[in-house]
């Protein structure tokens, strides 16, 4: 068995691809790294063994401080063991959640590739990309099966809508990237507080997390270099749009990853005025969603996307 990766991983370097040779470069450095370090799910994650086992009263489900309601007097209030079953139901809702925005990616990664030309580097790392996702998609799904709790993930009307989303690529490519770190990002930066938080976690969980967060470098990585090297040379009304539909897309899909599940909150009856004290009336869980996509506000800014008119769309997004 192949272990996790003992830490948090570190980002991928971001470099500076304005020529087409260093930009092939970059592509070409990830395709390599994603043979020379990459997990599978059913060889490398030892599902069976007895410390991987899920009892949902175990008290390492309990909510990190980065979830706000973790944090709070009625959570505190409630019996260990309805503490460390809300947690599960968390953890299990955001990996079912991620499965699925991992699936819109996977078939919108195929349709970018379906049109690139021959000899083209970025054929060989999307496939390498889509099948870690679909590793992923495999470890998460495990890992809810083996909850046994009844996850939905996103709710109906909103799965029906991310249909679109796999067709994004025939429209532009650009805004498809901006769109896959829109859900990567803010996951990326959850899992790797919750790391960090120096709290002991579930082996399983930890496991996952660790798989996820190195291969996920690289993702993250090709979609910030593919629009580091493509936005700049867009035509400008073209770079108006993406920059008025960027922040739009981001400030949606940080709160799609970040907002509690509501049938978590039916299930233990968190009361509505506890569900708006912590995220929606909440500084702090604010300040949580600016954060989680910082990086990517970053880099909107380093290409061009951001301007006084797109400027004002970011502050009403609460971004």
């Amino acid at each position: 068995m192949a272990s996790a990766p003992s830490s948090a991983t570190a980002r991928e370097r971001d470099e500076q691809v304005a020529s087409r040779s260093a930009y092939r470069a970059v592509i070409e450095r990830l395709s390599k790294a994603s043979v020379d370090k990459h997990w599978e799910p059913y060889r490398d994650i030892p599902w069976d063994d007895p410390e991987f086992a899920v009892d949902p009263a175990d008290p390492r489900w309990e909510l990190p401080e980065v979830d706000k309601l973790g944090g709070h007097p009625w959570y505190r209030s409630r019996p260990p063991e309805v503490r460390a079953a809300i947690g599960l139901w968390r953890v299990a809702t955001a990996m079912k959640v991620g499965l699925q925005f991992e699936n819109l990616l996977k078939r919108g990664l195929l349709n970018y590739a379906y049109r690139l030309p021959n000899g083209s580097p970025e054929f060989r790392y999307v496939y390498h990309e889509t099948i870690e996702e679909g590793h992923h998609g495999m470890m998460f799904q495990e890992f809810v099966n083996r909850t046994g709790l009844p996850i939905r993930g996103m709710p109906g009307p909103l799965s029906l809508v991310a249909q679109v989303a796999p067709w994004i690529p025939l429209i532009s490519t650009e805004l498809f990237f901006v769109f896959v770190l829109g859900g990567e990002d803010p996951i990326d930066h959850v899992q790797r507080k919750v790391l960090k938080d120096e709290r002991a976690h579930h082996p399983l969980e930890e496991t996952i997390m660790r798989i996820h967060i190195a291969e996920e470098a690289r993702h993250i990585s090709f979609a910030r270099h593919y629009l580091r090297n493509r936005v700049p040379r867009m035509p400008a009304y073209r770079r108006l749009l993406l920059g008025i539909i960027s922040p739009v897309i981001l400030g949606v899909m940080a709160r799609i990853m970040l907002a509690p599940p509501g049938p978590m909150i039916r299930r233990f009856r968190i009361p509505a005025r506890v569900v708006a004290e912590i995220y929606l009336r909440n500084p702090a869980a604010k300040q949580e969603i600016r954060d989680s996509v910082g990086r990517t506000r970053e880099l909107c800014a380093e290409i061009g996307l951001i301007n006084p008119v797109t400027r004002r769309i970011w502050r009403a997004m609460g971004i």
